[in-house]
């Protein structure tokens, strides 16, 4: 088997060698990115378009600080089976039976929501949770320690047998249940910093005590709930953990409801692997959200979130791409984030 993590390691021990400057001695992380995540087409007009991607992607891979130390694993097509693990079969079958159906390129709506479709979004979506598929595979080999997926569409709205919000498949939700089945993995955390709620995961694992959801989100906004009395029920009571912040909220208040919500809950918890819904539209001059986030706020929790998974010997951290709706803010943060990451 190609080993990514011997070739990364030559590759930093070779650069010093030569003189090459020492930033790039990181720890690899891990990229899931395919061209294929450009060819959901949400019509013009539409915030959650391929643009989204466009900056970032070209920010990894040309700049000297980061591409020595980033991994580019082959993203692969999730199976049914596989998507079955947080979904219904059911509407498994819908989706596929109504994007099939579509006989031009003309965007529409899924029927269970305001998702738009067009024909390559079948192949899209599945290919997006292949991403946190391969990207929970490489960590789990010993590859790397954290990996960031920039998948589209987004998929926290979703619930077991309903697409909406933009989203089709719940990416987080389906790694968590493939780290839990495929490799033993006992407590995930999913950690929801989208503008928005995550309807769709804590819906899914809110009466599993085995997945620890916890969003901060703004309020009110689309979809409406999140609130702080949603805590989970029957064996899942207490493992769910919402936190809402008002319109203008930033990154003092983000910072403050991860140490003072989060953190104290992980005690009991002690997560086995983290899984972060990253959504960057809680930026500041987004397009949908009104919180005034920066990328020293998000640099600041990617270093509570790495704290965590030292401390309770996480098995890695997985970050999924959900909302953001302007490229600069979604490249600024992303990279914050992934600057904290090369120093797990």
């Amino acid at each position: 088997m190609f080993n990514f993590r011997k070739v990364a390691v030559c590759s930093t021990f070779l650069l010093s060698c030569i003189g090459i400057n020492s930033v790039f001695a990181k720890t690899p992380v891990a990229i899931l990115y395919d061209d294929i995540f450009l060819e959901h087409n949400t019509g013009s007009g539409h915030p959650e378009r391929p643009e989204r991607l466009f900056d970032i992607i070209e920010t990894l891979n040309q700049n000297p600080d980061y591409k020595y130390n980033l991994l580019w694993p082959k993203v692969r097509k999730a199976t049914n089976k596989e998507i079955a693990l947080a979904h219904s079969k059911e509407y498994i079958n819908l989706v596929e039976n109504e994007i099939r159906a579509l006989i031009n390129n003309s965007p529409t709506f899924l029927s269970t929501g305001d998702t738009v479709i067009t024909p390559k979004s079948l192949e899209v979506a599945k290919m997006s949770v292949g991403a946190g598929l391969v990207a929970a595979d490489e960590v789990m080999k010993g590859n790397v320690k954290a990996a960031f997926s920039f998948n589209r569409p987004p998929g926290h709205h979703a619930t077991k047998d309903r697409g909406m919000g933009f989203c089709i498949f719940n990416h987080a939700a389906i790694t968590a249940r493939y780290l839990q089945q495929k490799y033993g993995i006992h407590k995930v955390l999913i950690i929801d910093f989208d503008v928005h709620h995550g309807n769709g995961t804590q819906d899914i694992f809110y009466e599993d005590p085995s997945v620890f959801y916890f969003s901060i989100h703004q309020h009110p906004l689309y979809p409406g709930s999140g609130r702080p009395s949603e805590i989970g029920s029957g064996a899942g009571e207490g493992t769910t953990l919402n936190v809402d912040l008002p319109e203008g909220a930033g990154d003092e208040e983000f910072i403050q409801g991860i140490n003072t919500y989060l953190i104290p809950k992980m005690m009991d918890f002690k997560p086995e692997f983290i899984l972060v819904s990253a959504g960057f539209d809680a930026h500041q001059g987004d397009l949908l959200g009104r919180l005034a986030y920066t990328s020293r706020g998000y640099k600041e929790v990617a270093k509570m979130i790495n704290s965590i998974q030292k401390q309770y010997q996480s098995k890695g951290i997985i970050y999924m791409l959900e909302g953001g709706y302007v490229p600069e803010n979604i490249e600024d943060a992303s990279r914050a984030v992934i600057e904290e990451l090369f120093k797990l």
